[in-house]
């Protein structure tokens, strides 16, 4: 006999916290137009409080849609629902002028501030309110919420178009499509966007992946709407048509959909439809999470890279980089608490190798890529982040900083370690905090290449005003890092300027700072996990065995 998941989770004679997760999705109507040539491209920032706190503080930020007054954002905000506390929320509107991640280089929309427990209280956990702004009319948020279901199943679906309405003048459509879940209420929640195809009447869209929760919160029946658009650069798309399914249908795989525009079907009588989209593949399977790995006994394992080179500045004058100031933290101080504090809960023994790169080392000065910075080369371990702080302190007094800045040697370092553990048991996570312009750049690009087929993640941190354009190049979000014919089997690197972060030691709110950074330089690291574990048919192990520590390597 099935038991269900209430009866399952009861267990006499223990406490637990009566918290579940909820799902934010939220959409503006008539915001104002900022911008001269087009309209705004709107983004929205979600500011949470902390128990017994009225002090608002950044949580997530949506992605931003170009040229409308109308966005419905993808983006979902995930939080924890509290029945017992006042989760206090602000929603702010900004138009997106620059790629900067502070907010003031934006034009501010409009806001609003609520709680949780009032839009799970609105009728369907449905709120519309007026938006706050600068002007009397700042337009509309319509904020809704759903619980989330424990579905971790993921469906990757391929479609194509086949005779779709011809809607440009001068050209053949450029059609996208737009998928949405049917909520309780039968109103609609935009959960996928499918790239633009351009100048075609049969498009094919590349496969994508998504959660069957996204689509249907876990019920196969609930309705699955699709609307197909051609594309236009003023935000003003024309649709083609729209098809209703749900994941039944598309779980069984090649189906075909006639597209229906609802004001031809009224006006012309012997309309039939504006095109059809096929179903080529679905497929359908288990999606292990992050967690998962975590609770099956993977270890992260955390290697910490400091650039010790000249052009951080003479270390005994204050306007070094590298200046140890007794009341305050440096940028790499801060850099390495920000994210270490993150990454420590997740590696038992709490001992990482700290690496130094750039330097003149004891006791003879010679020039080193890679070296211990506690010059223990046999055991090149700090215990936890107070003890990788007095290393760091105590090696700024006893190395020369030189040059170049080399990376290579030291991924190079933690690749070797990577490749001993390709099962899964251990994964590699190097922060490299540096100052400066790569010296061996394509160096670099292979190591990074080689490294991207093993268990191992790389954050690099730019602290000072130096440009980081070739990082931007390591990070490859836009296209694969290539080199040489070689193409990196993953993308590993995370990059992030400092300065975006922190404009000032000691300036603004530190703690929230230093929270922002962790969050985004850790942001892609689950994903990154899964992916190789994925790549590697690894499942997360159901009977983990206890973690030893991994034999410390001597530093050449």
């Amino acid at each position: 006999m099935a038991m269900n998941s209430a009866a399952m989770s009861f267990q006499p004679g223990t406490g637990s916290v009566p918290a579940t997760r909820v799902e934010i999705t939220v959409s503006c109507r008539d915001l104002k137009d900022k911008d001269v040539m087009s309209k705004s491209d709107p983004m929205c920032v979600l500011y949470t409080t902390q128990l017994g706190s009225k002090e608002f503080a950044e949580y997530e930020r949506t992605e931003h849609i170009k040229n409308t007054l109308n966005p419905d954002f993808v983006k979902k905000f995930n939080l924890t629902y509290f029945f017992e506390e006042c989760q206090r929320l602000k929603f702010e509107i900004f138009d997106v002028d620059s790629p900067k991640q502070k907010l003031t280089a934006h034009d501010f929309l409009g806001k609003i501030e609520t709680t949780l427990g009032e839009v799970l209280g609105s009728s369907n956990n449905r709120l519309e309110k007026p938006l706050d702004g600068a002007g009397k009319k700042a337009g509309k948020i319509i904020i809704s919420a759903e619980e989330v279901s424990d579905c971790k199943t993921r469906a990757t679906l391929s479609f194509r178009g086949h005779k779709l309405d011809k809607k440009d003048f001068l050209g053949k459509s450029d059609p996208f499509m737009i998928f949405y879940r049917c909520n309780e209420d039968n109103s609609y929640t935009i959960c996928h966007k499918t790239e633009v195809i351009k100048n075609t009447l049969n498009p094919t869209w590349r496969p994508f992946p998504i959660l069957v929760r996204a689509l249907c919160n876990g019920d196969h029946d609930r309705t699955i709407k699709v609307e197909c658009f051609d594309w236009d650069s003023d935000g003003g798309h024309d649709l083609i048509g729209i098809f209703t399914t749900n994941m039944r249908q598309l779980s069984t795989g090649k189906q075909s959909f006639e597209l229906i525009n609802p004001k031809k079907k009224a006006k012309k009588k012997g309309y039939k439809h504006s095109g059809t989209i096929e179903l080529t593949n679905c497929v359908v399977e288990e999606q292990p999470s992050f967690l998962d790995y975590i609770k099956g006994g993977m270890q992260i394992n955390f290697t910490v890279a400091i650039d010790f080179t000249a052009s951080n500045g003479n270390p005994t004058h204050s306007n070094s980089l590298h200046y140890i100031n007794p009341y305050q933290p440096n940028h790499y101080e801060l850099a390495i608490t920000s994210v270490g504090e993150v990454i420590q809960d997740y590696d038992s023994d709490k001992l990482f190798p700290v690496l130094g790169f750039g330097a003149k080392i004891p006791p003879d000065g010679s020039v080193s890529h890679e070296f211990s910075v506690n010059f223990n080369p046999q055991t090149p371990f700090c215990m936890g982040i107070p003890g990788i702080m007095q290393a760091y302190q105590n090696c700024i007094r006893s190395v020369q900083l030189y040059g170049p800045t080399n990376f290579a040697p030291i991924i190079n370092h933690v690749a070797k370690f990577a490749q001993a553990y390709m099962d899964g048991s251990n994964y590699f996570i190097l922060l490299v905090i540096t100052d400066g312009v790569i010296s061996d750049m394509e160096m670099t690009k292979d190591a990074i290449i080689s490294a991207s087929s093993l268990p191992m993640s790389i954050i690099i941190i730019g602290v000072g005003p130096a440009e980081f354009d070739a990082m931007e190049e390591l990070d490859a979000d836009k296209q694969a890092l290539a080199y040489r014919g070689r193409v990196a089997e993953r993308d590993i690197v995370q990059f992030v300027p400092f300065r975006e972060y922190i404009g000032g030691v000691g300036s603004g709110n530190q703690h929230l700072s230093q929270a922002r950074l962790a969050k985004d330089v850790l942001a892609e690291v689950p994903d990154q996990i899964i992916a190789y574990m994925k790549k590697r048919g690894i499942n997360p192990n159901q009977s983990p065995t206890t973690h030893t520590s991994l034999a410390p390597a001597p530093v050449q």
